[in-house]
């Protein structure tokens, strides 16, 4: 009889083994053990109350209507937005693409018929008053602007003053639209004493861009960004930090969208300071820009081709291409001095998200360097995007003319002018005519 315990006693921790060691299958997936934590990591910077996506994300009730659209996005690789193409991920940190194990327990919990689990397995997550930083600074619009509820809205610039009694050194910023829904995107500027941009604007009063026209030769810089799904921006590499010089004031630079109801809107921006002085600063630069783009009526692969030569010594951080409706996709590389090609990253382009990539270590731009953008357009009626693919498309601000560029984050000497720190060159000298099909393969 003993004999027959044991066995049975064996048979029995060997079922619970198998038991344990079998594939969870979907009845074992739920929101709180399984879901919640993808949805954390991946998904609710925008999908929350107050952010840039239609829906949150944040609790059960909130995602349980949407679990087969969940379920679809993430099979598709649609969610979470990321546009680089794979082979070149491993050069960033933000990468922001579902595992192969993610992509199944998603799709395992919508099968299953998405249950919630039990509530001691929720992951806690914790957001700072609606922002993804903790500023210690919050500069606001002092006046709302009025968006009407139709029409084209030229882009806004605002002055605030801000009057840093000191110079001040920025390791973070974040810019938050007052309206998500007529923001499309932002930039918030330093513009230091002197300047004779803004020169005679009023603070706190809005002026379109035909009247108050930037000014290249000032000592400007991008303090804070904002676009879709972009987020915070970190300026901490090394030693680095943006610098606002004493007695700056500060430009809200805003591209409306009429949304279909008059609305106003009060976008601010969060400041995160550093200690200073420091012996490297970080500069937002547009990159190699293409104002000399020409796309034809009717090209469903328009090539445009821009270049900037670096004149001292550089290093990039970070990368946000940049173009409109009509924008397929953007490639970026560097010529070293001595020749050598290096393909920084491809991606394709999305018009919704405009996303920005963190290198993970910075890619050293020696003097001389020639940094290359090029993106590709479709401009014929396939593109259910395009305003007008009977019109030829050349460089302007609204949505229906087109940009090519790539914002770039730079480490360099503090003590450089960074007005500087590039020269036009190559391609970007021409002028305006319709592009050629050029090589592009490495």
């Amino acid at each position: 009889m003993k004999r027959l315990g044991d066995l049975t006693a064996l048979s029995g921790v060997l079922a619970l083994a198998t038991l344990l060691a079998r594939p969870a299958t979907a009845a074992d997936v739920t929101f709180n053990k399984d879901v919640l934590p993808i949805l954390q990591k991946n998904c609710q910077t925008c999908h929350r109350p107050g952010e840039v996506a239609p829906m949150s994300l944040i609790a059960y009730r909130d995602a349980r209507p949407w679990a087969k659209a969940i379920k679809a996005a993430a099979l598709a690789g649609k969610m979470p937005p990321w546009q680089v193409e794979p082979r070149y991920d491993h050069m960033f940190s933000n990468v922001a693409r579902l595992t192969e194990a993610e992509r199944t327990k998603l799709a395992s919990w919508a099968d299953s018929g998405a249950p919630e689990g039990e509530g001691t397995d929720r992951p806690p997550v914790t957001f700072t008053d609606g922002w993804n930083i903790k500023p210690d600074m919050v500069v606001e619009m002092p006046t709302g602007f009025a968006v009407p509820a139709s029409g084209t809205i030229e882009y806004q610039y605002m002055l605030v003053k801000a009057n840093f009694p000191e110079d001040v050194w920025v390791k973070a910023a974040e810019m938050r639209p007052g309206n998500s829904k007529v923001v499309h995107h932002g930039e918030v500027w330093v513009l230091p004493p002197g300047s004779r941009w803004m020169a005679t604007a009023v603070p706190g009063v809005s002026y379109p861009q035909s009247q108050m026209p930037k000014q290249g030769q000032d000592d400007i810089d991008i303090l804070g960004k904002f676009n879709p799904g972009l987020g915070a921006q970190d300026f901490e590499f090394g030693d680095s930090a943006k610098f606002v010089p004493k007695g700056s004031d500060l430009v809200f630079e805003i591209h409306y969208t009429a949304a279909g109801t008059p609305v106003t809107d009060r976008t601010k921006v969060g400041l995160v300071f550093a200690k200073g002085p420091h012996q490297t600063r970080y500069f937002t630069s547009y990159g190699p820009t293409a104002r000399n783009l020409v796309i034809p009526a009717g090209d469903d692969n328009a090539e445009v081709v821009s270049e900037v030569t670096a004149t001292t010594n550089l290093r990039l951080v970070y990368a946000q291409p940049h173009m409109h409706l009509r924008g397929k996709d953007y490639e970026m590389r560097a010529i070293l001095p001595n020749g050598q090609s290096q393909t920084l990253f491809r991606s394709t382009w999305d018009f919704n998200w405009q996303l920005g990539y963190v290198f993970n270590q910075p890619i050293d731009l020696p003097k001389g360097t020639r940094l290359i953008g090029i993106s590709h357009f479709d401009n014929s009626p396939a593109n259910k995007f395009n305003p007008d693919p009977s019109k030829e498309v050349r460089w302007g601000l609204q949505n229906w003319e087109e940009m090519s560029n790539c914002f770039i984050g730079l480490v360099f000497d503090a003590t450089i002018d960074p007005k500087t720190i590039f020269v036009a060159s190559g391609p970007s000298l021409r002028p305006a005519a319709a592009p050629r099909q050029t090589n592009t393969a490495e």
